[in-house]
């Protein structure tokens, strides 16, 4: 995920709110933010094992990196 930061800490923080369907907290997080087709494609996977459509939408709207 291309943060300003670079904090990988973030990245766990925002695995960990997909995980226990905190839409708001994964929307804040998302804010302004891009990643790559791998790290999108592995939230959205992850977002459904817990089947929130939510989520998987904020998660699918995200703009994507050509890394």
């Amino acid at each position: 995920m291309k943060q300003n930061s670079g904090s990988i800490e973030n990245y766990m923080g925002l695995k960990t709110a997909i995980v226990n369907g905190e839409t708001q907290t994964v929307k804040e997080m998302l804010a302004d933010q891009s990643m790559t087709e791998m790290e999108k494609g592995y939230l959205i996977d992850l977002a459904k094992l817990s089947n929130n459509q939510e989520i998987i939408a904020i998660l699918k709207d995200i703009p994507q990196t050509s890394n």
